[in-house]
């Protein structure tokens, strides 16, 4: 289990406890911030991980405490990268059952992180449907909801085959495989599923868990010959999630176990959801009879988000947040050049939010592309200003010289605007840049065309069709 506690705590304090932090699990540690800076990348390491500091363990309920510079990023690590490092610690370290994420200042000790633990376990099985006699915990995310999920032509199928898994009617189909690639929606959508169904069926029992969580909880099961546990506790589930399947390839023993809990619950009419990035027919290495129980549902595709989804999701987002401001051509911006997966465009957008509240800068396009270099350098396929003033002279029939040429009828120049503001929206180039290779024009004409091109796209259906029909040429 992974707490939602975030708190403050003194180290001097911390340290005066009973159950220090050994040097074995020091070592530990050393060895998944390694797996860590590989998997992340060293420049998300830095920033979020390598600043956690090891406070106290104790072994009596198999609680460690994590300790970040601040509330902020204790929050973010926790709501991040919990599962990831709970996983690590567990196969390193199997006592090891729950993290807490505190913030360095403040006072805790561990007997009251301890306590309050035990209080919170005791509350949670009451309220989130915990199996009394396992481990599992319904740990679902408040923020992923039907209502917080933004509905597109790319995942409309996967929404209303996720709302009727959760409704009270026994659905058509079962079980529901959602696939698509990382960062579009799936995990999201699993989330709602379980607050709906709890909402709907209040005393019902449901476990959520990622593969390699059942993995890792099955062969801990074995070895510790309560085997048969485990698999009566994963059959009493009148809702079975689980996420990141194809993470389960390979494993005999956990195949063979997952396909008889699934055969179990579909036979008594329970319901059961899995997601992977990829369809059950790509799942190399699956036992051909847990290939027919997984196809034999629906499989929900859940494309890649197009512009307008990226779009609304950025825009409903910041609606939730009225006392931030940020530009549409930020917004435009982001929308457009972080299209690999949703879960980088907020991302992308949280740091941008983040390090405006901390240096109090404000978010202007300059910035977005200072601090989110690494994101955008990833998602942007390379589109010269060259190609971008061939395409516009195509499209209004004009000699490719008229970019550079100092003629300023209608005709000429409206099309050279548009062009500019094209540039800016779509390659990295600076206003002097940009003027550079339009006849060595001024920094201030550019600025006037972006700002000119912006405002008519808003006042003229046919420049913004123009601007819409190039964007989808240059982006195709």
């Amino acid at each position: 289990m992974v707490s939602g506690r975030v708190s403050n705590l003194s180290e001097t304090e911390a340290v005066a406890n009973e159950d220090i932090i050994s040097a074995d699990l020091e070592t530990i540690w050393q060895k998944i911030c390694a797996g860590l800076r590989r998997d992340l990348g060293a420049q998300i390491f830095g920033q979020w991980i390598k600043p956690i500091k090891l406070s106290v363990f104790d072994s009596n309920n198999g609680t460690m405490l994590l300790i970040l510079p601040s509330e902020f990023s204790a929050n973010w690590v926790r709501d991040r990268y919990s599962e990831r490092l709970l996983m690590a610690w567990k196969a390193y370290h199997p006592a090891v059952s729950e993290l807490v994420f505190q913030a360095q200042s403040g006072s805790a000790k561990i007997a009251q992180i301890s306590k309050s633990s035990a209080a919170n376990d005791s509350a949670v099985n009451s309220r989130q449907n915990v199996f009394p006699e396992s481990k599992f915990r319904l740990d679902l995310d408040p923020r992923m909801t039907f209502d917080l999920f933004i509905a597109g032509n790319s995942n409309i199928l996967a929404l209303n085959a996720a709302q009727r898994t959760a409704a009270a009617e026994k659905p058509l189909f079962c079980p529901l495989y959602l696939q698509s690639s990382t960062g579009q929606g799936k995990t999201h959508l699993m989330h709602a599923i379980g607050h709906a169904f709890r909402e709907e069926f209040p005393t019902s029992k449901i476990i959520y868990m990622s593969a390699e969580r059942f993995m890792i909880e099955f062969v801990s099961a074995m070895r510790r010959n309560e085997g048969m546990e485990f698999k009566a506790s994963l059959r009493e589930a009148d809702l079975l999630m689980i996420d990141d399947i194809q993470f389960i390839v390979g494993k005999n023993s956990t195949q063979e176990e997952f396909l008889h809990t699934v055969d179990s619950l579909i036979s008594q009419g329970k319901r059961v959801v899995v997601a992977a990035d990829r369809p059950p027919q790509a799942l190399d290495g699956v036992d051909q009879r847990l290939l027919s129980r997984l196809s034999m549902g629906l499989v929900a595709d859940i494309q890649s988000a197009g512009l307008e989804l990226r779009r609304d999701i950025l825009k409903h987002r910041l609606a939730s947040m009225p006392h931030q401001h940020v530009s549409e051509e930020v917004v435009e911006f982001l929308a457009r050049t972080i299209s690999r997966n949703l879960r980088e465009l907020e991302g992308g957008l949280n740091k941008l939010l983040a390090y405006s509240q901390l240096t109090g800068r404000e978010i202007s396009r300059e910035l977005a592309e200072e601090q989110l270099s690494d994101i955008l350098s990833a998602c942007r396929r390379r589109i010269t200003i060259d190609e971008i003033q061939r395409t516009v002279c195509e499209y209004y029939r004009l000699d490719r010289n008229e970019m550079s040429s100092k003629r300023r009828a209608r005709a000429v120049a409206r099309p050279r605007q548009v062009a500019m503001y094209l540039a800016k929206v779509m390659t990295p180039r600076s206003y002097p840049e940009i003027g550079r290779k339009f006849g060595g024009r001024d920094h201030s004409t550019v600025i006037h065309a972006v700002k000119l091109v912006e405002h008519l796209r808003g006042e003229d259906s046919e420049m913004d069709n123009d601007v819409r029909m190039l964007l989808r040429q240059l982006e195709s």
